[in-house]
């Protein structure tokens, strides 16, 4: 199966991402959108003004790169609605992972984000992260 990193930014890098309540609506797109393609999230980050966020295929029909395009133009939609002015990048970014690299170092990246960049001294002091369809912990453990 395949993992893919992605990381999609807000346009002009605006900082939506601080309240918890779209935090939690797009974690619930995010999560019917990764069930519905039969995939897992062994790792999230939404920082101020971007989100990452690695995709696990769990089949060979998994199809990743549709998830994380129905995904922007979801929560785009929702943005548009409730957040009007709040738009994401045109773009996105996204890196495969391939079997010689090794997950539980790219999702700690992904964890280590807002450690990197200030905002909290622990990941796990960083209410913004998390894992959907899988065990967080039991990714950093080397389970999943």
């Amino acid at each position: 199966m395949v993992d893919v990193s992605f990381t999609v930014c807000i346009k002009d890098r605006f900082p939506a991402f601080t309240d918890h309540t779209m935090v939690e609506v797009f974690v619930d797109i995010l999560a019917d959108l990764a069930n519905a393609a039969k995939c897992t999230v062994p790792a999230y980050c939404f920082m101020p003004d971007h989100q990452h966020v690695v995709l696990h295929g769990l089949c060979p029909e998994s199809d990743l790169w549709r998830s994380i395009v129905q995904y922007k133009q979801k929560t785009g939609y929702w943005m548009s609605r409730y957040k009007p002015g709040i738009m994401w990048q045109k773009d996105f970014y996204d890196h495969i992972i391939r079997k010689d690299e090794n997950l539980l170092k790219q999702v700690r990246y992904v964890l280590d984000n807002p450690v990197r960049k200030g905002l909290v001294g622990s990941w796990e002091e960083y209410p913004f992260t998390g894992a959907i369809g899988c065990e967080l912990r039991d990714v950093l453990d080397g389970i999943h």
